[in-house]
């Protein structure tokens, strides 16, 4: 979600608007109306999440999983 917010709000809740754009919102601040600078996420804590979920395939790959803990693990995530 794109969201437009003025300097001085953004000032006074950065760390909400960090846990935002964490979670992959986009805000612009604006000065009396007009834009500014763009808050958007860091590609490199992209990179980092990809780069974890591969190694965590890659590692996955190499242990042998039964039907039955598949769907123990599907039951443990959907709670």
């Amino acid at each position: 979600m794109h969201k437009e917010i003025g300097a001085y709000e953004a000032k006074n809740k950065l760390p909400e608007i960090l846990r935002r754009i964490e979670s992959g919102d986009t805000f612009t601040i604006t000065n009396r109306s007009k834009p500014v600078a763009d808050l958007v996420p860091s590609r490199s804590s992209e990179r980092l999440k990809t780069e974890t979920a591969i190694a965590n395939i890659l590692k996955a790959r190499k242990h042998k999983v039964s039907d039955e803990e598949l769907n123990e693990l599907r039951k443990e995530a959907r709670k």
